[in-house]
């Protein structure tokens, strides 16, 4: 299992490597696109072996589960998962890091028994690192992050939105109706999350994620105390299991401001 001094020693390997693999080729890299539409570069694949050897140096028991991997090694890793699995974002907001955009990060989270039990985010371009542990609390570069008691309302809450995922209707709703103070987007789902938990934005709604968007910015999430998860239907329950498949992500940083944006959403599709 992972403590407090392994997650001192995992920020200190995601950072050094954040360094001086994505670093170093940030602004002087070319993009290739996947089978799948998605984009890849050098500082991925860099990034994903450096991390792969370091992980093993330490903590051997784990295997690693990389998004830059096959499709059928993801799926082998995930049904026998070993001890625990590692699941790795090596370059979150990769079309950002292709394109000059200084707003990407490493996710990495450690799944055992059917529950993350540790998580790092980093964003080298700002020198930010989330990071918790279950049951223990989240971080942001060593400072504790807590939920304030006075949530807003959603009138007065700002929103992070990806449209490009979301069902036309709400999409066309949400541009005619706009329930929230402001909206943004930035493009790395990992920050997303870690934002929502830093109380940057209020809520948060994003159509697709794959587990390596997910795994570690959703238990930074709710270490912080706010509140929110994953589900395969947006009138379904909360789904707390993995898969390779995309999930619907919906955020908050209070109960309350989550039941009201997930009634506006709801109503929005209807």
């Amino acid at each position: 299992m992972i403590d407090t001094h392994d997650l001192d020693l995992l920020r200190h390997v995601v950072r050094t490597a954040a360094f001086e693999e994505l670093m170093t080729r940030f602004e002087s890299v070319r993009a290739d696109t996947k089978a799948d539409g998605s984009v890849v570069t050098q500082a991925d694949l860099a990034m994903q072996g450096r991390m792969q050897r370091e992980l093993a140096a330490h903590w051997p028991m784990f295997e690693l589960l990389g998004e830059e991997m096959s499709a059928d090694r993801q799926r082998a890793l995930l049904t026998m998962p070993g001890s625990g699995l590692w699941c790795l974002d090596p370059l979150d907001g990769t079309s950002n890091f292709a394109a000059g955009i200084p707003f990407f990060a490493v996710s990495l989270a450690l799944i055992v028994e059917d529950s993350v039990v540790a998580a790092v985010v980093y964003d080298p371009a700002r020198d930010e690192c989330f990071s918790a542990l279950q049951g223990h609390g989240a971080w942001l570069n060593g400072r504790r992050l807590n939920m304030p008691m006075n949530p807003p309302s959603l009138a007065e809450a700002m929103a992070m939105v990806d449209l490009k995922r979301l069902p036309q209707k709400l999409i066309v709703n949400l541009s005619r109706e706009t329930p929230y103070r402001s909206q943004r987007s930035f493009g790395s789902v990992a920050l997303d999350w870690c934002w929502v938990a830093s109380g940057r934005c209020q809520v948060y709604l994003h159509g697709g994620q794959k587990l390596w968007d997910y795994a570690a910015g959703q238990l930074i999430l709710r270490e912080s105390g706010a509140v929110g998860g994953l589900l395969d239907d947006y009138a379904a329950d909360w789904s707390n299991d993995f898969s390779l498949s995309p999930r619907i992500a919906m955020a908050a940083t209070h109960q309350d401001l989550l039941d009201q944006w997930r009634a506006w959403i709801n109503g929005g599709l209807s």
